[in-house]
């Protein structure tokens, strides 16, 4: 499967699993290499974000950049 279809396959595939806001995740593949981006509401959304993605074939590694953003809480790197 080539990288375009890959990553599409792995957006739907976020956008189905239920415990994931799948708008707020970012999503890059390289030649089987998946890098997530993003945030994540809970400290469950963002493990939730790489089992969906490890049950997609054709990814052959997985590098999660996700950060967890609790509604109300700011952030070190807010202004």
């Amino acid at each position: 499967m080539d990288d375009i279809s890959l990553r599409q396959t792995i957006i739907d595939e976020l956008e189905w699993e239920p415990s994931v806001n799948a708008a707020h995740i970012g999503v890059a593949v390289d030649r089987g290499v998946v890098t997530l981006t993003g945030h994540a509401a809970n400290d469950t959304e963002k493990p939730a974000a790489g089992r969906a993605v490890k049950r997609v074939k054709g990814v052959h590694a997985i590098a999660e950049e996700i950060r967890v953003r609790r509604a109300g809480v700011k952030q070190a790197n807010d202004r």
